[in-house]
């Protein structure tokens, strides 16, 4: 807390100003309480109007005794509350500090009706079902997935689990991991988490909804649908989705193939897991939405920030890890789909980064709204007026010299290929889609089919292993290094961070 010109400047989040005590409406001020001790803490400082000039009070000591009593009679729990008197050129403030709470929810309590608090923007607002159900299970230091249920685990499988879980780990899977997952419990129970993982998943808010809109706005549709599914369906559903309504360009480098896509595959992957795990399934009506549009891809859920905060005002940079479902989380960690570091907002941006055709400004971006959670990933082949041909970007990508005729194919959307990668190429043979440079007498020996799979690897996740690339490909890790070996020395290839947690890049234009 600062004073400044006889003005109060709260150093704390949250906090309310009262210019005096209002002891016959006491209700005012207690859903304050309630709210902070609800959430994160906050502060009241009576004597303060509403623009922060202080005005003093004239009995401190009586109106602080007046609070503690309203404090122990009003609410329950009794939340931690410290009453601090302030002295300033002869006028005295009362700064009422509550501690954020571990007994969650603290009621407000009169006339046999109980109402917990909790704090949205600078206001204290009556908490809607969802809200409650929130902060009893933070009350009693549980989270919904963690819940047990009354089904039990013998009457379900998890072969979709399992299967994936080797594919992704290349270890066999054992039943007793559903136990130590926390997916079923000692009695054989399964709990919320189990259920969204069973194969045949009735978890209602198990659903996501997936459109291609034309342009760039919710007007007419060309594809919708929607899936309910256990998460690991999910995810590949939505993931499938995306690829078959996004594009990805190409430019023949000297000796390999550059791929110019519209997203970074790794970052959208990133993104949709990022909501899977992060939403607030105590929402019943609500569900992820995939929505495409021309410029951009935006994933949306249900369950703002956890904190209460805007991650629009934070430094993503700075966001600790707070998991709304841990034992979701654990499960995605275990399939090797996230990190449990927690830096997924910060990935997804460094991933896009990376990418040969990245433009500043194009970062993701995220927004919270109400009980909603947004991400938005903008689509970098796409300028102010549409579509930017494949020539230009290729141009810009490799600065080149070279002029290139104006191809309206080499910019065609198509969409629904049945292509194994589906992938969306601009235009239909070499002539319309190919931009060479460097065609000379003595042009470079292409790469090799094995270097150029690493270079397509890279450009979709540029985090990913040698070992990951090695069983892709079908060759030995050793293999593998031998290839990014030659790449580096080439010039083509680099290596950015540590061998843990780095990136890989393409260098475009080796020194």
């Amino acid at each position: 807390m600062q004073i400044h010109n006889n003005t109060l400047i709260a150093e704390c989040s949250s906090y309310d100003f009262k210019e005096m005590l209002e002891r016959k409406k006491v209700k005012s001020w207690l859903k304050s309480v309630s709210a902070f001790a609800n959430t994160d803490g906050g502060s009241l400082f009576y004597g303060v109007n509403d623009d922060g000039v202080i005005v003093g009070l004239e009995n401190p000591q009586s109106d602080a005794d007046f609070i503690s009593e309203m404090i122990k009679a009003r609410l329950d729990p009794v939340p931690e509350v410290q009453l601090i008197p302030i002295e300033h050129e002869g006028r005295t403030l009362l700064e009422v500090k509550v501690k954020a709470g571990t007994l969650t929810p603290y009621y407000y309590f009169q006339d046999g009706t109980r109402t917990a608090y909790t704090r949205v923007g600078n206001e204290s607002v009556e908490c809607n079902s969802q809200q409650l159900l929130s902060l009893v299970l933070k009350g009693t230091h549980m989270t919904w997935d963690s819940l047990p249920t009354q089904v039990d685990a013998n009457k379900h499988s998890f072969v979709i689990l399992a299967n994936t879980f080797r594919e992704q780990t290349h270890q066999e899977w054992n039943d007793k991991y559903l136990e130590s997952f926390g997916l079923v419990t000692s009695d054989g129970k399964l709990t919320n988490a189990g259920l969204l993982f069973v194969d045949n998943c009735t978890v209602f808010q198990s659903r996501i909804f997936c459109t291609r809109w034309t342009g760039l706005y919710k007007d007419d549709a060309i594809s919708s649908v929607e899936h309910r599914a256990n998460l690991v369906l999910l995810l590949k559903y939505g993931m499938d989705f995306i690829k078959n309504y996004t594009m990805s360009g190409w430019v023949k480098m000297p000796n390999y193939r550059l791929n110019l896509p519209d997203y970074s595959d790794r970052a959208i992957f990133e993104g949709l897991v990022n909501h899977l795990i992060h939403r607030d399934y105590t929402v019943m009506g609500g569900e992820v939405h995939i929505d495409i549009y021309d410029d951009r891809v935006e994933l949306v859920s249900p369950g703002a920030m956890l904190d209460g905060t805007q991650i629009q005002d934070r430094d993503i940079y700075k966001v600790p890890s707070m998991r709304r479902n841990p034992v979701i989380a654990d499960m995605f960690t275990q399939l090797d789909y996230m990190e449990k570091r927690g830096s997924g907002l910060r990935k997804m941006r460094e991933l896009t980064e990376k990418l040969p055709n990245f433009l500043p400004g194009k970062e993701p971006q995220y927004q919270t709204e109400a009980i909603s959670f947004y991400t938005t990933f903008y689509n970098l082949n796409w300028g102010e007026n549409g579509r930017i041909p494949i020539e230009e970007v290729a141009t810009r990508v490799s600065g080149s010299e070279e002029k290139f005729g104006d191809n309206s194919k080499s910019s065609e959307k198509r969409f629904g290929d049945n292509s194994k990668s589906s992938e969306k190429r601009f235009g239909d043979n070499s002539k319309s889609s190919e931009s060479k440079f460097g065609e000379t007498v003595g042009k470079p020996k292409n790469i090799g089919k094995t270097a150029q799979k690493i270079i397509d690897f890279v450009i979709s996740d540029p985090s990913i292993s040698a070992e990951v690339m090695a069983y892709k490909i079908g060759i030995s890790s050793r293999a593998v290094e031998k290839q990014i070996a030659k790449l580096r020395s080439m010039g083509i290839l680099s290596r950015e961070g540590a061998d843990f947690g780095g990136y890989w890049r393409i260098v475009i234009k080796p020194e």
